[in-house]
Formats: structure tokens, sequence, C-alpha cells
């Protein structure tokens, strides 16, 4: 029982420690992490820009293999560059180093027990108050007290007395440091956490468990054993998201290997930098070392940027171009790494390339009825064909992604979000099926010979010019909310195509009055009912962005 215990203590303990992380982590990246992500996506510049919004976000959310998940995804998804995502994951490397300190400032100077309770508590009572307005803040809060319940536990447990004969670690030599070193990278992989395994080495340190050259080694074995994360989440990825793995696997293996290479003279520098230097708290010299090693490798590769791209590109061939236009939007499931905000921005980036292609599509319809020729034929028809095929198969992909989404932890409003983003990729589905069916008619207009007045083409054109422009307003706001004020706007381009179409039909009916031929004239009507339709979809899509 005397060896049982403490190692069910420890498992309990640990338990604590992921599941108050991943509590704390969840409920910030659901309470903030959409603003926060989405100005990862965009607040990339130049790589002092990148570097600080890598930091900024890694320290809020507390989980540097999170930010180089969205990373990954957000280079996949084509929302970032490959060179933008270096200074991201570089910095954050350097944000993942606020738990270490967390742990070491506040894991020690007082009966943790005696603060993580009241607040575990204060979190829970917070989360059933205002009908649950509060939720994730609150469960923010409840995985603070549960990381400090756990590290509490891990300080109780890790003491010569309760585990000194499994995990007392001493020596300085060659092998004591590589033993120490494999050992961080395999718990580290094992975890996906190196800020939950840096809580172990602290607490581990902190109770003379490890010696500080093992401890060291240790934490910068778990620099690698990080990576796993990255690696996970760029399998079957696009070249340039498996290259942003790649740099973040490089900088954090260099890194280390020059550490390793340099070990005494690095743990000096670490000392001289550390207040009290010999005789400093053993936990905040550990988080200095963590520190000092992330700043210190930053400063060493953010300048050979360019590079490191072109080292991956060179390592990292290509994507073959494949002649068969196919769509591929994957669910991919990060290992607790899962993030609803990263998902959604993900579809987001799918639904604008969606309306891109349904926007090329109607183009199209502009030019045919301007030159109605075989050569227009020729070189469109079968563009059509697998355009509408491209589209059916967004469609399709989208919005099954998008109904795995709903499967993630969201609050209310994601839900709401991810149902207007499936009602508008339906409508963007049928938008195309009207393009499509306006093709083929003109394409069927020009094969049967079919005889239209230059007059009645040309009335067609300031409608068809309408409705691009109504398609033009999707285009800019699409993903966005719009304000009541532009809501108007679209409902004044919908009742403007109302009206033309009207106009149109009115001429065409007293043509078929005249005798004009009756097959011609109901293509023209039929174009002219398609056409309408699209500035249908277009309002509709409208009035889901205005409660975007």
């Amino acid at each position: 029982m005397n060896v049982v215990q403490p190692i069910l203590e420890l498992i309990g303990s640990l338990g604590f420690l992921l599941y108050g992380m991943k509590l704390m982590s969840d409920g910030v990246q659901q309470s903030a992490g959409e603003k926060l992500q989405r100005a990862l996506s965009v607040l990339t510049g130049n790589r002092f820009m990148s570097l600080l919004t890598g930091l900024i976000v890694t320290m809020i959310i507390q989980s540097s293999g999170a930010t180089t998940v969205m990373v990954v995804t957000f280079v996949n998804a084509g929302l970032m560059t490959l060179t933008q995502s270096v200074g991201v994951i570089f910095g954050a490397n350097i944000g993942t180093t606020i738990t270490a300190w967390i742990v070491s400032i506040f894991g020690f100077n007082f009966k943790i027990s005696a603060f993580a309770i009241p607040v575990f508590g204060i979190g829970y009572f917070l989360s059933i108050v205002k009908k649950g307005a509060y939720k994730n803040w609150a469960e923010a809060i409840m995985g603070f007290g549960m990381l400090f319940l756990g590290l509490s536990g891990l300080s109780d447990v890790f003491t010569p007395e309760q585990l000194g004969w499994l995990f007392k670690i001493q020596g300085s030599g060659v092998f004591a440091i590589l033993f120490g070193f494999v050992i961080g990278i395999i718990i580290t992989a094992l975890l996906h956490s190196s800020s939950a395994f840096s809580a172990i080495v602290i607490t581990m340190a902190y109770n003379g468990l490890v010696s500080w050259e093992l401890a060291a080694a240790m934490t910068l074995g778990s620099n690698v054993g990080s990576t796993i994360d990255a690696i996970l989440a760029s399998m079957g990825t696009s070249a340039d998201s498996r290259r942003a793995a790649l740099i973040h696997v490089m900088f954090n293996v260099f890194g280390t290997v020059l550490a390793l290479i340099f070990f005494k003279p690095f743990l000096e520098i670490v000392m001289f930098v550390t207040p009290g230097r010999e005789n400093s708290n053993i936990a905040i010299r550990i988080s200095m070392l963590h520190t000092v090693f992330k700043t210190l490798s930053t400063f060493i590769f953010l300048p050979l940027q360019n590079p490191i791209v072109k080292l991956t590109q060179l390592i990292i061939k290509d994507d073959k171009e494949t002649e068969s236009k196919t769509f591929k939007l994957e669910f991919t499931e990060f290992l607790g790494k899962e993030s609803a905000p990263t998902h959604i921005i993900q579809a987001e980036k799918a639904i604008a390339d969606m309306t891109d292609v349904v926007s090329d599509m109607f183009d199209k319809i502009q030019i045919g009825v301007t030159k109605r020729n075989v050569e227009f034929i020729e070189r469109y028809k079968q563009e059509s064909v697998d355009s509408e095929n491209y589209v059916d198969q967004m469609h399709e992909q989208i919005t099954h992604y998008l109904i795995k989404c709903q499967s993630l932890h969201i609050t209310e409003r994601q839900l709401n979000h991810i149902s207007g983003m499936i009602q508008i990729v339906d409508e963007l589905e049928n938008m195309s099926d009207s393009c499509y069916a306006t093709l083929m008619l003109i394409y069927r207009s020009i094969e049967k010979k079919m005889k239209f007045l230059q007059e009645d083409m040309e009335r067609l054109l300031p409608y068809l010019e309408l409705v691009r422009q109504f398609l033009q307003f999707i285009r800019r706001n699409i993903n966005n909310q719009i304000t009541p004020e532009k809501l108007e706007l679209a409902r004044e381009l919908e009742d403007g195509i109302d009206a033309f179409r009207k106009d149109l039909k009115k001429v065409a009916r007293k043509r078929l009055e005249g005798g004009a031929d009756v097959k011609s004239e109901l293509l023209y009507i039929d174009v002219i009912r398609r056409i309408e339709n699209i500035g249908d979809n277009c309002f509709n899509i409208s009035e889901n962005l205005l409660n975007w």
C-alpha cells in the first residue's frame, strides 16, 4: 500500500493538473478565442508583428500547441502565408513560458489548496448565475483552481518520503543529462503539453527529486516533445502547412541542440540573469531557463526567417497539381487541441472561395449574352460543367464540415453562426444551379441557332449588371455582419432586379403576341427568371448576414 497509494495520488494529481489546464485554455478560447484567432489570421504583416501576435495569443490561451495548430490550419486554408507563420510560431514558443512562471511564482509561496478550492468554488457558482452568461470565463476560473489543486497534489506526492525511491534522479554527467533530455521528450509527447511537464519538473526540482542540471535537461527535452501537436495537425494537409509544422520542429530541435552543445555556459547565463543567482529559488530558475532558451532561440533564428522558409521548401516539395478539379475540406482532429473558432474561420475561408467560384460562373453569363457564337461554347462549356461540379463538391463538404463543427464544445452564439453558414452555403449552391442553367440555355440557343434581336440582348445587360453589383456586395460582405443600412441597400438592389424582370417579361410577352418565335421567347423569359433567382439568393444571404 505504501507503493500503490503514492502512485495513485500522482495519477490523480496529474489528472487535476492536465484537466485544469485544458479547462482554463478552453474557457479562455471560448470567451475570447475567436477574436484572438481572427487577429492571428490578419495581424501578421511583418515578422515583428507576427512574433508579437503569436506571443500574446499564446500567453492568453496558455497553449503553444493550440496556437501552432491554428497556424498550421490557417496556412492550409490560405489565410496565412508560410513566411507569416514563422514569426507567429517563434512568438508562441516564448508565450508558452508564462505557465511556468505562474507555477513558480504562485505555486510554492503559500498553501496552494487554501487558494485553489475557493477559486474553483467561485468559478462554479459564476457558471450558474445569469443563465450561464459567464459560463466560459467561469470554466477558465474553475480550470485555474483545478490546475493549482493538481499542483498541490504533485507537491505533496513528489517528496523523498513518498516517491523518492522512484524519481530521485541526480547527477550532472553527459549520460545523466541525455537521460533527462530523452525523458523530457517522451513525457511531453505523451502529455501533449510542455506547460504541464514544466509544472511537473518545477515541482520535482523544488522538492529535491531532481538536480538543477537534470531539471534543465528535462526542460530542454520538453521543447522537442511539444512539437508532436504540430506534426499531427499537419498530416494530410498542403505542402505549406507541413512546412509550417517543420519550421516549428526545426526551431525547437536546433535551439535545443545548441543549448545541449553549450550546456554549461547556457546554464551560467541563466544563473546570471536570475535574481539571487546561486541562492535563487530553483523554481524561478527553471522558469527563467525556459524563457531565456526560447528568447535566445528567437533572436538567433528570426533574422534567418527567409532562409528557413527556403530550406523547408527544399525539404518538402510543392503539391502535385492534379488535372481533375476536386475540392477537399477535411475535418482534422487535433487530439485535445480542438478549437471551434479555428474550424469556423477555416469554413469561412471555404465559403469565401465558394462565392468566388459562383461569381466567376455569373461573369460567363455576361460574356455569353454579348458573344453568342460557337467560340463561346468551345471555350466555356466544359469549364461551366467543371465549375458546377466543383460547387456541388463544396456544398457537400462544407456542409459536412460545419455539421462536424456543431459537435465541438461551442457557445449558443457559435451554434447560431454555424447554422447561418449552412444556410449561406445552400444559397450559394442554388445560385450556382441558376448560373449553370442560364449558361446551358445560352449554349442551347447558340447550338439551335435561335434568333434574337440585338436590342433584346442589349436590354439584358443593365439587368445583368445590377445582379453583378449584388454579387459583388455579397462577396465584399461575406462572413461579416452587415448593418441595417447595408441590408436596406441590398433591398434596393433586390427591388431594382424585380422591376427589371417585370419590364423584360412584359416586352417578351408583347413579342409573343406579335407572332415572334415561341421557343426563342420562352427561352428568353426562362433566362430572365433564372437571373432573378440569383438576386433572390443574394438577398437571402444578406438577411442572414444581418444576424451574423
